[in-house]
């Protein structure tokens, strides 16, 4: 009852409002005009193109085997790369030098598994993040030491993409207290 008074309401109003000899809006076209005349809302982040997926994969089967020269293919000059403990490294030389003396002198080997791929456009950036195209990889690692230590832990990393398709940013979350003590006499 209420739906039909409330329906006989609305008409009414249309009727009353209509110009004379015009034939008066429905609400449904009423709905699609309010529709129409607002711009498209652009959202906060979206998906990226599964190409940058395929990217993280290849960078990191190029890591995991320890072939650092060719990994840093995927990253820019300018790059930076973060730990979730505030570390960093600036420059694609330094990025590479790290990682490089770390293979050769501390991780005998190393293995990803139960990997998880989130290639993200973020549109509106909402506090430090950079807007443009992020891939996001959480993944399990096993690592054996030269220590002979071994350690399985897990990881969360994202990349930020430049518009050349390189990596400028890298964050990688981890725990660095188990690996310090892995990787230590």
């Amino acid at each position: 009852m209420n739906k039909l008074l409330f329906g006989a309401f609305v008409s009414l109003c249309l009727l009353a409002c209509s110009p004379p000899g015009e034939k008066p809006a429905s609400t449904d076209e009423v709905a699609a005009d309010t529709a129409a005349a607002k711009p498209a809302e652009v959202p906060q982040s979206e998906f990226a193109d599964a190409k940058y997926t395929e990217l993280g994969k290849k960078a990191s089967a190029l890591f995991a085997n320890g072939d650092i020269d060719n990994w840093l293919t995927a990253y820019a000059d300018n790059a930076r790369y973060n730990w979730s403990a505030g570390d960093s490294l600036v420059g694609k030389e330094a990025i590479g030098k790290y990682w490089k003396d770390r293979r050769a002198n501390t991780v005998e080997s190393l293995k990803f598994s139960n990997q998880i791929w989130l290639p993200l456009k973020v549109n509106k950036p909402q506090a430090t993040e950079e807007a443009g195209t992020w891939l996001l990889n959480w993944y399990q690692i096993d690592a054996k030491y030269k220590t002979g230590k071994s350690i399985s832990f897990w990881a969360h990393t994202a990349h930020h993409f430049n518009a050349n398709d390189l990596i400028d940013q890298t964050i990688l979350y981890i725990d660095r207290v188990p690996i310090v003590a892995a990787s230590t006499k």
